[in-house]
């Protein structure tokens, strides 16, 4: 963090006024349509935005690092097979579940919901905040 308060990525900043409009819309879109919990990271497992239900205490510094590892492996397996990427990622729990989401090559977004929440209505909310992210540097 520099000491204009922005972080640096490799061709892109965010000011605090960024920042705060990302967990905004975190938090309108997803948490209140029902997800628990959302991560933005960058693509070396560092959490860049999060926002919950208050009720979530997962580990999100090992999920982030996990998660970027876990992406960046299966963008290799996408490469191997003929694929330039595979932009999303789903994993199904018994009680929850993982989405992931590139939302830029620098960023990705993790969203961890349950069974109240349909795989359906959460693309669709993923998908208009990943817009809105990516608006931010247009």
């Amino acid at each position: 963090m520099g000491s204009d308060d922005s972080y640096e990525f490799t061709d892109y900043s965010l000011d605090q006024e960024q920042l705060e409009y990302i967990e905004e819309v975190l938090d309108d879109d997803l948490i209140q349509a029902g997800v628990h919990s959302v991560l933005l990271i960058d693509m070396a497992g560092n959490i860049i935005a999060q926002k919950d239900n208050g009720h979530c205490d997962h580990d999100v510094y090992s999920l982030a690092a996990l998660a970027s590892a876990n992406f960046a492996a299966v963008d290799t397996m996408a490469k191997i097979v003929g694929e330039e990427e595979f932009s999303l990622l789903f994993h199904k729990g018994e009680n929850e579940n993982i989405h992931f989401s590139k939302v830029h090559s620098e960023f990705l977004l993790i969203t961890i919901f349950g069974k109240d929440v349909t795989l359906g209505l959460l693309r669709l909310k993923v998908n208009e905040v990943v817009e809105k992210i990516r608006g931010l540097w247009e």
